[in-house]
């Protein structure tokens, strides 16, 4: 038996903090500078029943992703994905059909011993609309202060295997392989070779959530970890993987599975 024990050393976890913005249109990704703030929303709620006077039944209703995005500026085109639309020689057309848009920024997560550094947490958003919330242009004094822009966020939701439909995932650096997490972000972010990309929702899936590491110890023995959802026993020494796409280390000892979803 093990009594309960609170406040243990690097066990004080907090969340602060909004960065890394990036907007993911069909033929680009963008950074998003001057993001200020990114309040989310799921329209979650409860509808409660009664008999006899007394509550029997409180049932849950679980909403969509909804939100709020704050910003100082935002990307050039931005502009088209709100409705304003561009002619010729600067001139523009406001008012124009929205378009939707992925979107992902990043949450910073600290504790008691590292700081604010000690991990984060990566939004990814699909299938956004945004709404422009009212934009006020006050006379300049000797102080100036920046407009900030507001955008209330509404998202379609999308399929996700074995998961009810959702617009929003997230992933936490704390509890996510690094090899992994780079690889995810080189997706995200782009790198040398590759331009920056949203993958899909069951894509995501597969990279983080539905991957899995073997490792060949050399002396008979073999050590895994990751997902387990993709191996079924067979046996006491027999286990099975199905699907699974397999890339060796360079010496030859590790292999990298991943199991797709459909």
């Amino acid at each position: 038996m093990t009594a309960l024990q609170w406040d243990k050393v690097g066990e004080r976890r907090y969340e602060a903090g909004v960065d890394r913005g990036v907007l993911y249109l069909s033929d680009k990704a963008v950074v998003w500078n001057g993001l200020t703030s990114v309040d989310e929303s799921t329209q979650r709620s409860s509808n409660p029943y009664y008999q006899d006077g007394v509550k029997y039944l409180e049932h849950p209703i679980v909403g969509d992703f909804a939100g709020t995005l704050k910003a100082f500026t935002y990307p050039d085109e931005f502009d088209a994905v709100q409705g304003i639309v561009s002619g010729s020689g600067g001139f523009y057309v406001h008012d124009q059909r929205p378009q939707p848009f992925g979107l992902s920024y990043r949450t910073k997560i600290g504790n008691d011993t590292d700081g604010i550094d000690h991990g984060y947490r990566i939004h990814l958003l699909y299938n956004v609309l945004a709404t422009p919330a009212n934009t006020s242009y006050a006379s300049l004094s000797n102080t100036p202060t920046p407009i900030e822009f507001s955008w209330d966020l509404n998202a379609t939701p999308g399929l996700l295997s074995g998961y009810r439909p959702t617009a929003h995932v997230s992933i936490k650096s704390t509890d996510l392989d690094p090899r992994y997490l780079a690889f995810v972000e080189e997706i995200l972010y782009g790198n040398e070779i590759n331009d920056p990309r949203l993958p899909s929702l069951n894509e995501i899936f597969d990279l983080v959530a539905n991957r899995l590491t073997i490792v060949d110890n050399g002396d008979g023995s073999w050590t895994a970890s990751g997902s387990d959802e993709a191996v079924t026993l067979l046996g006491t020494n027999a286990f099975q993987i199905n699907g699974a796409n397999a890339t060796f280390s360079a010496d030859g000892t590790e292999y990298e599975i991943a199991i797709p979803v459909y």
